[in-house]
């Protein structure tokens, strides 16, 4: 019969099934069409119609219907194929809630299921992929459904290879990462001068293969199954095993998105370099599938750390500082997806980096030799290549909780030139981020008490930087920051401020210097700034930011300053022209005084000033309205006795 006749036999069948209707020639039919038929809504339609019909009732009670389906799954057929058996029907009924199955029931098939997972993981060849993805497929998806005791007998040591081989590099997963370099033979230029990758390339076709693979469509729970095997198996090799290969891809994930025109632009510069179909199609469906392996790359990291915490073959002095250098490493591979993706509400992320960093900070020689390994290519030169800066950015932000162990020579070799090439490159554009970066590292060389020759070497440097890019290119939020934190390094008890006493008073000046000539206008806020998520009271002027400046370093100079510089502040903040700042100035005043953050001797210092010295209506009303009310309260001048009345042209009271 054709097939668009016995189609039409069977949808008909199916439409007015009966009792007395032959099931099982029924099914037969619809298994060999949907084997058979060519036309994808053919296919579609039969779907539909067997999932809609009436269900047939079976002539065997379901338990041992059950048991005759499993009991088909014997030796004339591999073992990764009968875990497709068992696991259909385990699925298949659904979950425990739903009570489709008998507890004894779900409790064989799962049993079941575990010992053919493990009989398959003995017997299945290293050269059958197929039979090796299978097996992590079915135990991922029902991994969920398992009992903890099923889960308990599962042989993890034999099972973790496995899932790592099919998830990284199986043709079934992420194929060791070499179809990100295969991609930029189809990166053509369009006559538009822009770079187009075509939707009908070769390379995303096989993008979008990939994405719509089982194992690599469910990441997620696959990255979790492998973290619970990490902490499940007995031998800790395997788990160093895992990291190193883990390494190996993520380095070469990298290699080959380098090999990439598309890593040669700039995010904020794609619009200016890449024409609209890649913009909008398939430069979107890669970071589709990149994101997901960063975050499946996290999870995993995250069970071995935490087994380091626990597993004292892994805490040695031995293998801890390698696990923590391989870890930064991954990190590090995998920074171009997650500058990109950004990191700041990923838990897990936070974890992991920091748990690293911690790990490693107990060792300095492992800590020198990690970032000589990671060190900038041209070691005080701005990178040309967008890819470079990225890894300059992770060397920065990476080495800034280092500098408290660093030795000086080497914080002089390797962070001084680094951070010295990005302040002077300043923050334009892409620079901004990485910018920033190095202003964070200069702080933090100079909060260390080892580089003091290192703090007075470019301490003028620095701070000639700090003017040079704000506002431009420097937010407030640092550049206030930076100069709270310059004030505290050089006044007492710091051993800066033994060797350089006037430093505050000079920094103080700038500050005062720099406010009188200041624009007066609201300094814009860039959208995607820290500054844009944060509703500030009333915008800010330069001037307005210089003032506020000033104050939060009322809370560090020395005692003799404080004295000298409450006045000043306080004209400061009447020299502020915009009313609305004036007053949020004003108000910033107040919480420097009372907030907390004075400690006792400047707290006395403050309150006699404000109390009387005059302070109070300095702040509140400015020098020349307290000097006007000192003129009319005074009265000519003539010495009198607190409180008497001043004699009014001789005019007797009498």
């Amino acid at each position: 019969m054709p097939g668009d006749r016995m189609l039409g036999t069977l949808l008909r069948a199916l439409q007015t099934y009966t009792q007395q209707e032959d099931t099982p020639r029924l099914f037969g039919t619809a298994s060999s069409l949907l084997t058979t038929l060519n036309n994808p809504l053919n296919v579609t339609l039969l779907t539909t119609q067997l999932l809609s019909a009436p269900a047939p009732e079976r002539t065997l009670p379901k338990d041992d219907w059950i048991r005759a389906v499993v009991s088909g799954a014997d030796e004339h057929s591999p073992r990764w194929r009968h875990l497709l058996v068992i696991a259909g029907l385990l699925l298949g009924f659904g979950p425990a809630e739903d009570e489709y199955l008998s507890s004894s029931m779900r409790s064989t098939l799962e049993n079941a299921l575990v010992n053919a997972t493990n009989l398959a993981l003995q017997e299945t060849l290293d050269d059958d992929e197929l039979g090796l993805s299978t097996i992590a497929l079915v135990v991922n998806h029902c991994f969920s459904s398992l009992s903890d005791h099923a889960r308990s007998s599962l042989d993890y040591n034999t099972l973790l290879p496995v899932l790592m081989r099919s998830t990284f590099h199986s043709a079934h997963g992420l194929r060791s990462a070499y179809f990100l370099g295969a991609l930029d033979r189809d990166v053509q230029a369009a006559p538009n001068a822009k770079l187009n990758w075509s939707e009908q390339s070769g390379s995303f076709q096989e993008i979008k293969e990939m994405l719509s693979s089982p194992l690599v469509s469910s990441l997620g729970p696959l990255s979790r199954l492998i973290g619970h095997s990490l902490e499940q198996v007995q031998d800790s090799r395997l788990v160093t095993a895992a990291l190193d290969d883990l390494e190996i891809f993520t380095k070469t994930l990298l290699t080959q998105w380098r090999l990439n025109k598309l890593a040669g632009i700039e995010q904020v510069e794609q619009g200016e370099h890449l024409d609209e179909a890649t913009l909008n199609t398939t430069l979107p469906a890669l970071w589709k599938l990149l994101q997901p392996v960063m975050f499946a790359s996290v999870i995993i990291m995250r069970s071995i750390l935490g087994r380091i915490l626990g597993d004292g073959a892994l805490a040695c002095d031995d293998v801890a500082p390698k696990l923590a250098r391989q870890t930064l490493l991954i990190l590090r591979s995998l920074y171009f997806i997650t500058t990109r993706q950004g990191v700041a509400t990923f838990s897990q992320y936070n974890f992991v980096y920091c748990a690293a960093i911690d790990i490693l900070n107990a060792y300095s020689m492992s800590v020198q030799h990690f970032l000589r390994e990671i060190q900038p290519l041209q070691l005080g030169s701005v990178a040309q290549h967008p890819l470079d800066r990225n890894l300059d950015l992770f060397f920065l932000n990476t080495s800034e909780h280092f500098t408290l162990i660093l030795p000086p020579h080497m914080t002089a070799e390797l962070l001084v030139p680094t951070v010295t090439s990005y302040l002077a490159a300043g923050g334009k554009g892409p620079l901004l981020e990485i910018y920033e970066a190095a202003h964070s590292v200069t702080l933090s060389i100079f909060s260390s008490p080892q580089n003091s020759t290192a703090t007075i070497e470019n301490l003028p440097f620095y701070v000639d930087s700090l003017f040079r890019v704000f506002p431009k290119n420097l937010s407030a939020r640092q550049f206030r920051l930076a100069f709270k934190t310059l004030l505290k390094l050089t006044s007492p008890p710091s051993e800066l401020a033994v060797s350089q006493p006037l430093m505050p008073a000079i920094l103080l000046e700038l500050l005062h210097s720099r406010s009188q000539q200041a624009s007066t206008t609201p300094i814009p806020i860039h959208p995607g700034s820290p500054e844009a998520d944060i509703e500030l009271p009333v915008p800010l002027s330069e001037q307005a930011v210089l003032t506020l400046t000033l104050l939060d370093t009322l809370t560090q100079i020395p005692l003799e300053l404080l004295d000298e510089w409450l006045p000043i502040a306080a004209d400061m903040v009447h020299d502020v022209q915009d009313q609305d700042m004036r007053e949020h100035c004003k108000e910033h005043f107040w919480q420097i005084l009372v907030g907390g953050e004075l400690d006792p001797e400047r707290s006395r210092l403050c309150h006699a000033w404000w109390s009387t010295a005059g302070g109070r209506a300095w702040v509140l009303y400015g020098r020349r309205e307290e000097e006007g009310r000192g003129k009319e309260d005074d009265d000519g001048g003539e010495p009198m006795m607190s409180g008497a009345l001043p004699d009014r042209n001789g005019e007797s009271k009498l």
